[in-house]
């Protein structure tokens, strides 16, 4: 038995799956291989149709994606094994975290609701894994959400200088690490990139704003941004989530957007996510003098400059700043809390889920 870990992630832009072998030291990690493991398109289409139309998408359709998930995430571990030349007995778990169809943490019977079969994974790779994250923090009255703040947490939190790890992934989330000693703790703030791609791919057919460079040619409008701003959403105190079930487009079109230049929007939107993020920051994270971020948003050059600006006594940097590389952060995080499960230790962070307590996470599939 090896010292390796998986870390499986797909987030709410459904591109494909995330996969990174990792191994950890004390208070350390290093990603010793990668590999983006792409959708078929087929299938990536009947998950966007279940999500933006979960009143059409029967039980039957549910278990087929479910298994075909669990098929692709299976493959994207075993091409991530054979490209590092790595056996599976080297590795001591896969943590999953699967697709996510619909998360309901604030319904009166609250849910969330994950595909990618883990047992397919499994029994496929012969690795034992972890999966299902999310409903044991659900069981303690949590939100399910955000679940990387403990691994931001045991990485990052160092005496010194108060920092925010902000992941902008198709949802924005902030993990507050003071540096007194305060407790941590976090929070998803809104959008991060979930209608900036949808906004691009309906009216230029790209599946994102490469640099950010179309809304760095519109202009904000201002009355739009002001009404976007006003969703209750943006004022609830957390602990809170969010996804794609809330934030579409749907959502943008009832604030109406008609007659509103196409880039003015795109630029419109790029600032809600700046706004909102920002001022998450400086209403529960005063004085923070460093801004680490990771997700695809870090890679919107746009974003990234107006976040500077917003945040001017404010360090803003990508997470491969302090050795991380902004696309894997989330991938090696499941593969963090699989260990942690498998070594019978709480995966969630009560400050930021609003769970009652810590718990251990997820459920364990074994390989025989």
């Amino acid at each position: 038995m090896g010292h390796y870990y998986i870390g499986l992630n797909s987030g709410t832009s459904m591109d494909g799956i995330d996969a990174a072998l990792v191994s950890f030291g004390d208070g350390s990690v290093e990603v010793h291989a990668t590999h983006a493991h792409p959708y078929p398109l087929e299938l990536r289409n009947r998950l966007i149709a279940a999500i933006r139309n979960p009143d059409r998408c029967t039980i039957d359709e549910t278990g087929q994606l479910d298994h075909w998930t669990g098929e692709c995430f299976r493959d994207a571990a075993l091409t991530l094994l054979a490209d590092a030349q790595i056996a599976a007995d080297q590795i001591t778990a896969v943590g999953s975290h699967g697709q996510t169809l619909r998360h309901q943490p604030d319904a009166d019977h609250p849910f969330t609701i994950q595909v990618g079969d883990p047992t397919i994974i499994a029994k496929g790779i012969g690795i034992t894994t972890v999966a299902d994250f999310r409903r044991a923090d659900l069981a303690l009255g949590g939100q399910g959400a955000p679940l990387t703040p403990l691994f931001h947490e045991w990485l990052y939190r160092q005496a010194g200088s108060n920092k925010v790890i902000l992941n902008i992934g198709g949802i924005a989330n902030i993990t507050i690490l003071p540096a007194d000693g305060r407790p941590s703790s976090g929070f998803d703030t809104g959008l991060g990139n979930t209608l900036l791609d949808a906004w691009i791919n309906k009216n230029r057919a790209e599946p994102f704003d490469r640099d950010g460079s179309w809304a760095a040619q519109g202009a904000i409008d201002d009355k739009l941004l002001s009404r976007l701003l006003a969703d209750p959403y943006f004022q609830a105190a957390p602990p809170k989530s969010t996804g794609f079930e809330y934030f579409n487009l749907e959502w943008l079109e009832t604030a109406g957007i008609a007659g509103i230049a196409p880039a003015d929007v795109q630029a419109t939107l790029c600032a809600l996510t700046v706004r909102s993020v920002t001022t998450a920051i400086q209403s529960f994270a005063v004085d923070t003098s460093e801004v680490f971020v990771c997700g695809g948003g870090a890679h919107n050059t746009e974003l990234m400059m107006r976040l500077q600006a917003a945040l001017p006594h404010s360090q803003v940097n990508s997470t491969a700043a302090v050795g991380l590389d902004p696309d894997w952060v989330e991938a090696a995080a499941f593969a963090w809390l699989a260990m942690r499960t498998m070594d019978g230790l709480d995966g969630n962070l009560p400050a930021a889920t609003g769970a009652q307590r810590a718990a251990v996470l997820g459920a364990i599939f074994p390989a025989d």
